[in-house]
């Protein structure tokens, strides 16, 4: 990738002290939108680092035509990896498909929580109750309906949210009168994506070779190989059965095939998905 690794350092704060803790990175350069020449400031498309003047406006003018709802997890991803992984990781797609696009779509408050019982057996886990989960996300997107939304995309980052999502999408529509889409930002790749960019044929896979090449090109500050001795750590770990050890220490060593240019790969591609998926649903 010619792109300079920086563009991806995408978040300036998320919402919250709390959040702003777990999520903060580094400021990056704005995008151009397509057919323009001009620079967007990153924090234009996020929701929650605008004022209720420019929601407003955006919206009287007619000018914001969708809203992207990023869904995650805090959950463990290896020794290496910061537990917000899979929410930066929705919310950098987000951001940048959105700043593509300006200033027809906007990123709403990411849901950092996420459905992760599975490993709960793994220290630093936060999850939700199913219910609990679907019941925010619906909230959120009726908060948006109500301000005059009619278009929302609930962009994935999360493995366990994929079916309460799924599940719930129909549900979410009729009782909102509005067009719900839903997608894991990895729909994007394809078999042929994946031989292609990953030397394990895998993605997204669990903070192996690609959720770790993704955090290199975007997120380099939340990488942590220093002290990492996977050898040491297994017998401290607890573990459900045979199939997740054998998994776990699989993705760990998947996770050293990772590079930044592989990562800048996967993000643009995924970018460049959400962007289509936005543009049609714009269409309508």
């Amino acid at each position: 990738m010619s792109e300079p690794t920086s563009r991806r350092r995408f978040v300036q704060t998320l919402p919250g002290a709390s959040l702003a803790a777990a999520t903060a990175a580094p400021a990056a350069a704005g995008v151009a939108p397509a057919g323009t020449g001009g620079y967007v400031n990153p924090r234009r498309v996020l929701l929650w680092e605008s004022t209720r003047k420019e929601v407003r406006e955006l919206l009287a003018e007619g000018k914001l035509k969708a809203v992207i709802v990023p869904t995650g997890s805090t959950e463990q991803h290896n020794e290496h990896l910061a537990m917000i992984q899979d929410t930066a990781s929705a919310t950098l797609v987000a951001q940048q498909a959105a700043l593509a696009l300006y200033p027809q779509v906007m990123v709403a408050t990411p849901v950092p929580v996420g459905v992760s019982p599975h490993w709960m057996h793994r220290k630093g886990t936060l999850t939700l109750k199913r219910e609990t989960f679907v019941a925010v996300v619906f909230e959120i997107c009726e908060s948006l309906k109500t301000h005059g939304v009619e278009k929302i995309l609930i962009l994935n980052g999360h493995g366990g949210n994929v079916r309460p999502l799924r599940e719930s999408l129909e549900d979410f529509r009729a009782k909102l009168g509005i067009d719900v889409q839903f997608n894991s930002y990895w729909d994007a790749y394809t078999r042929e994506i994946k031989e292609k960019y990953m030397e394990s044929k895998t993605a997204p896979g669990h903070a192996a070779e690609f959720e770790t090449s993704f955090a290199m090109a975007a997120f380099p500050e939340r990488v942590h190989w220093e002290g990492v001795d996977y050898a040491k750590a297994k017998p401290l770990l607890a573990v459900k059965d045979e199939r997740d050890a054998a998994q776990d220490e699989k993705f760990a060593g998947e996770a050293k095939l990772a590079t930044s240019k592989k990562g800048e790969a996967m993000i643009s591609i995924a970018v460049d998905f959400a962007v289509e998926r936005l543009r049609k649903m714009i269409a309508g």
